[in-house]
């Protein structure tokens, strides 16, 4: 067991020691950064460790290379997903708290709501003057899937 300890944590050094280089790489990509964090990429996950488990993880990371590394392209892309988490686990508090709707059509209207409320959230928008704008008829803010839109054009430019 030491030994599986000492090379889990070994991995992880090097691992975390990547992300580091991830983060650093977005703010100004450059071609030559590029090249160097796939290289970087290709060594730290052929490592073999002679710990299974881990080995067989190191692998499934591989595999997946040009998902993991889309960042290198788009460096606007989020090198986690820990916002969709966050926005899931307000959901989830939702209905701990109120335990359910009374009918089908109360679950999708609470739904909508809570997405409009995140999206708003996320694109720095009030959700109370969105909705009200939206209510109102006033049509004065602009709408989500536009904003959406622009924060996609935003990270591909």
């Amino acid at each position: 067991m030491p030994e599986r300890r000492r090379a889990l944590a070994g991995f992880r050094s090097r691992y975390w020691g990547y992300y580091a280089e991830l983060l650093k790489y977005k703010p100004g990509p450059t071609p030559e950064k590029k090249d160097r964090l796939s290289e970087q990429f290709d060594g730290l996950f052929a490592t073999a460790t002679g710990y299974e488990d881990l080995d067989a993880r190191i692998a499934k990371t591989r595999a997946n290379k040009a998902e993991l590394l889309r960042v290198l392209g788009l460096p606007g892309l989020p090198l986690h997903n820990n916002d969709a988490e966050l926005g899931a686990r307000v959901q989830a508090r939702v209905r701990d708290a109120s335990y359910q709707t009374r009918s089908e059509q109360g679950t999708k209207m609470k739904d909508t709501f809570m997405s409009i409320n995140q999206t708003a959230k996320k694109l720095g928008m009030g959700f109370y003057d969105y909705v009200y704008d939206r209510v109102s008829g006033h049509f004065k803010l602009p709408s989500l899937a536009d904003l959406i839109a622009q924060k996609a054009q935003a990270l591909t430019a």
